[in-house]
Formats: structure tokens, sequence, C-alpha cells
């Protein structure tokens, strides 16, 4: 379904470590963990779960009995099941199963151009039991406008990364470029992944759910909030 190839999510999952995800996550987390504290929750499956940080966080935090991970990059999916998280790759029109909370946590939405968007919030939709909640979080206009165009540049040592980054008409595409040092040379992997601009209200029009909630998030202590957390309901 993701619009961006196999390769990119492999490209970025290599990278993520580099681009300063792990450091603004707990800020976006908290709107997460604040919203689900008092709800009774059995079973919450989280979409594009990456290596599996957020879902071992609310596992822990809120003892959930029962927390499933679903990636469409086996790279990420090794990472999630390495921290004991039960991840699988697999798109989530596939599932068979149904969850009283469903989450899509930092960009993965993004990731979506309008039509796939509208299938993936119908699945989403398919995928809750009744009266369950969808947790999401999309990037602000400012957000990608002000936060995320430019170059960056990063290395440990081992890995050089360059990404070049540019807007323009809704739609974010950035260049990754990695060299990843094998004995004594260099082994280059190029990549475009592209991201979406998509606002609250399609959501609630794609989906069919209802708007519960929707809260700005500043990740990076900014003039605007970069980002947006959205709850859905199933009612």
């Amino acid at each position: 379904m993701v619009n961006n190839s196999s390769n990119a999510l492999d490209l970025y999952a290599k990278v993520e470590d580099l681009l300063g995800v792990k450091e603004a996550a707990p800020r976006l987390y908290a709107h997460y963990f604040l919203f689900l504290n008092p709800l009774v929750t059995d079973r919450l499956l989280d979409v594009g779960c990456g290596s599996g940080d957020f879902l071992l966080q609310m596992q822990k935090a809120l003892e959930l009995p029962y927390v499933k991970g679903i990636d469409l990059s086996p790279v990420m999916v090794s990472k999630a099941r390495e921290q004991q998280i039960d991840a699988e790759c697999i798109d989530l029109c596939d599932m068979n199963e149904k969850f009283d909370v469903v989450t899509a946590v930092f960009d993965m939405l993004n990731y979506l151009p309008k039509s796939q968007l509208k299938t993936f919030l119908k699945c989403v939709a398919s995928t809750l039991d009744d009266g369950g909640y969808f947790l999401c979080d999309i990037n602000t206009l400012y957000g990608f406008e002000n936060v995320a165009v430019g170059s960056f540049i990063e290395d440990d040592k081992e890995r050089f990364l360059t990404v070049d980054s540019d807007f323009e008409n809704g739609k974010y595409i950035s260049e990754f470029t990695l060299f990843e040092q094998e004995g004594s040379l260099y082994k280059k992997s190029q990549e475009t992944i592209r991201q979406y601009y998509h606002t609250v209200e399609e959501l609630v029009s794609y989906s069919g759910l209802s708007l519960v909630l929707s809260d700005d998030v500043d990740l990076y202590e900014l003039e605007e909030a970069d980002k947006c957390f959205v709850v859905l309901q199933k009612v």
C-alpha cells in the first residue's frame, strides 16, 4: 500500500537513528500515553511499528495485555522482534484480527498519497472493534514548510548520510544518500522518499470515523506546531 518502495523504507530503517527521531519521539509519545492511560485497552495494533520503541514503551507504561506491530519494512520488523515485540511484515488491509486501539505514529500517515490514504483509513475502520479508537499524528503545513525542508548531513564514522528535501504543492520529497563502510571501501545507497500533507478534515472524511481530539504538537520548540495529534473513534 505504501507509495515508497521497500528499498526506500529499508534505507530509512538503516539511518533512522541518525535523524533525531528518537530524541524528539518522547514529546510525541506523551500525547498517546495521556489519551490511552485512562482507557481500558486490551488489544493495541501499531501500524508502521518501526523498531518497536513506541509499542515497547506503551506496553510497559500501560501494562497492555496484547500489543502487535506491523511494518512493510523487513528490516524494521526484525528490529522490533529483537525487542521481543510481536511484529509482522504485513499490510494492514490483509489483517484478519480486530483491535480496540490502532495507532500510526510519527509520520506514518504522511507517507501515503491521498488515494492510498483513503484505502488505508477504510482498513483502519474495519480493523477496529465498535467503540475503538484510532490514534495518529500528521505534519502540519508549518512543519513541512519550515522544519523538514533543506539539507541535512550526519555521520557516525561508519555511515555518512545526506538528505536533501523540498516541499511543493502538498508533496515533500527527500533524496537520501547513504555511504556505509565495508572494510576499506564505502557502499553507496540512494533512494527517494515521499511524504504528503493531509488535514484533519480529510482524515475524518476518508475514514468515516468520528473526531474525538485534535491537538497541536510542538516537537522542536519553534514558532508554531509542527505536528497534529489526532484521535478518531468508530461509533
